[in-house]
C-alpha cells in the first residue's frame, strides 16, 4: 500500500512526464537549456504560429514565397543570431541559433532556409572572412532585413564536387571580371547581394560580394519545384561582371572558405529538421486520438502505437544529438564531420517521421488540411542540399577510417 507521500511523489512524477509528453520533450532536454534558450524558442514559436502557420499552405500551394516575412524574421532575431551584437546581430550562443532554426522549420523548411541562408551563408562569411569595412557596412543591414543575401557555390554541373567549379575571375586592375553560373540558389531572385565563390586564374578559390545592379549579373528564378515551394530559388548568372577587388573577402583563399560556411549552415539544418519532425509527430499523435475506427481511437491499436513510439524515440535521439553538438559548437571544438553525422541522421529521421505520420493520417495525410505532405516534400530537398545524404555518410566514413573514398 502506498503512503500519502509516495502517492504525492507518484502524482508529481506523472505530472512532470505529462508536461514533457505534451511538449514532446520525452527526455527532459528543456532542463539542459538556459532561460535565454527557452525565451528565444518561445518567441520564435509564437511568431511562427501567428505569422507562418496561417498562411504557409496557401503560399506552398501557389509556389509563392512570402517575402514579407523577411522583415518579421529580422524582428525576431533570426538573421545571424549567434553573430556579435556590435554588428547589430543577436550575440547569442550556438544552441540558441539551433533552437531558432528548429522552431522556424516547425513552420516550414523554406522559411528556415530563408533565415539559414541569410545568417549562415551570407552574414557568417562576411563576419568570418570579410574586412572590418565589410562587417560594418553589410551586417547591420542584413540583420535588420533591409538587405537580403544569397550564397553562390553550387553550379549546374558541380554540386557534390564544388572543387570542379568553372565560375572564374580574371584580374583586371582594381577589379575582377567574373564569368559563370550558379544553380539552386535560395533567395537569389530577391537578393540584394550574393556571396559568390569563383576560381582565380591560378586555380585558387576566392569569395566576393556581388551586388544587384552590377552590369552582367542576373538571377532568374527556377520554377516547377515540388519541394520548398514557399521558398524562392534561382540561378546566378555572370557575364563579364566587373567586381571591385574591394568586394573580395580578404580573410580566406581556397575551398576552406565555402566549406566553413557550409558547416555553419549544416549545423542549423541538424536542428531545423527536428522541428519538421516534431510538427509531423504532433499532428499524428493528435489525429491518432481523434480518429475512430472499429469503435475506438486508432491510437489504441498496437501498430499505431508502434509507429508513434518509434517516432518519439528517434526524435529524442536527434534532440540529444543536436544538443550535444551545440555544446561542442559553443566550446569551439565541434568538427565538420560531427556536423555531417548530425545533419545526415536528423534529416533522415525527419523524413521517416513524416512518412509514418502520413500513414497514421490515412487519406487525409495527402491533403493540405495537414502539414505532413508539405514537410515530406520539403525534406526531400533538405536531405540533398548542403551535402547529400550519401556525401555526409562518406564524410563520416573518412573520419573514422582515415581512408579517402572521394578519390
Amino acid at each position: 500500500m502506498q503512503t500519502n507521500g509516495a502517492a504525492t511523489t507518484h502524482t508529481s512524477a506523472r505530472s512532470a512526464r505529462e508536461d514533457r509528453y505534451q511538449h514532446h520533450d520525452y527526455y527532459g532536454v528543456d532542463e539542459l537549456l538556459s532561460p535565454e534558450h527557452l525565451l528565444a524558442r518561445d518567441a520564435v514559436r509564437d511568431w511562427v504560429k501567428a505569422e507562418v502557420s496561417p498562411i504557409i499552405e496557401d503560399y506552398a500551394n501557389r509556389a509563392a514565397c512570402p517575402t514579407h516575412l523577411f522583415k518579421g524574421l529580422a524582428d525576431i532575431g533570426a538573421f545571424g543570431p549567434s553573430l556579435p551584437a556590435e554588428y547589430g546581430c543577436g550575440g547569442m550562443d550556438e544552441i540558441a541559433y539551433g533552437i531558432i532554426m528548429q522552431e522556424l522549420e516547425r513552420g516550414d523548411s523554406g522559411i528556415r532556409s530563408m533565415a539559414s541562408v541569410q545568417g549562415s551563408l551570407v552574414m557568417y562569411p562576411i563576419y568570418k572572412f570579410g574586412s572590418e569595412e565589410h562587417r560594418r557596412h553589410y551586417l547591420p543591414k542584413l540583420a535588420k532585413g533591409e538587405m537580403i543575401g544569397c550564397f553562390g557555390l553550387t553550379e549546374p554541373d558541380h554540386g557534390s564536387n564544388p572543387t570542379g567549379m568553372v565560375t572564374n575571375v580574371k584580374d583586371d586592375g582594381d577589379a575582377y571580371i567574373l564569368n559563370g553560373a550558379k544553380m539552386w540558389i535560395t533567395n537569389s531572385p530577391v537578393a540584394d547581394i550574393a556571396v559568390v565563390w569563383a576560381k582565380r586564374e591560378d586555380g585558387k578559390v576566392l569569395g566576393m560580394i556581388v551586388e544587384k545592379g552590377m552590369k552582367g549579373f542576373s538571377a532568374p528564378e527556377i520554377h516547377g519545384k515540388w519541394s520548398l515551394r514557399a521558398s524562392v530559388t534561382g540561378e546566378l548568372v555572370f557575364e563579364d561582371v566587373r567586381v571591385p577587388k574591394a568586394n573580395v573577402l580578404p580573410g580566406v583563399v581556397g575551398m576552406r572558405g565555402p566549406l566553413t560556411c557550409l558547416t555553419k549552415a549544416r549545423y542549423g539544418i541538424a536542428w531545423g529538421a527536428i522541428g519538421a519532425a516534431l510538427d509531423c509527430y504532433d499532428s499524428a499523435l493528435r489525429y491518432s486520438k481523434e480518429r475512430i475506427q472499429f469503435d475506438k481511437p486508432i491510437g489504441a491499436f498496437q501498430l499505431t502505437q508502434k509507429k508513434l513510439a518509434e517516432m518519439i524515440t528517434e526524435i529524442t535521439k536527434a534532440q540529444l544529438l543536436a544538443w550535444r553538438l551545440g555544446t561542442l559548437a559553443n566550446a569551439g571544438t565541434m568538427t565538420p564531420a560531427q556536423v555531417s553525422m548530425a545533419k545526415r541522421n536528423n534529416v533522415q529521421m525527419a523524413l521517416e517521421v513524416a512518412r509514418e505520420a502520413r500513414q497514421i493520417h490515412g487519406g487525409m495525410g495527402i491533403t493540405n488540411e495537414y502539414s505532413i505532405m508539405r514537410h515530406m516534400m520539403n525534406l526531400e530537398s533538405v536531405v540533398t542540399y548542403e551535402g547529400t545524404h550519401d556525401i555526409h555518410l562518406l564524410i563520416t566514413g573518412y573520419d573514422v577510417t582515415g581512408l579517402d573514398a572521394f578519390k
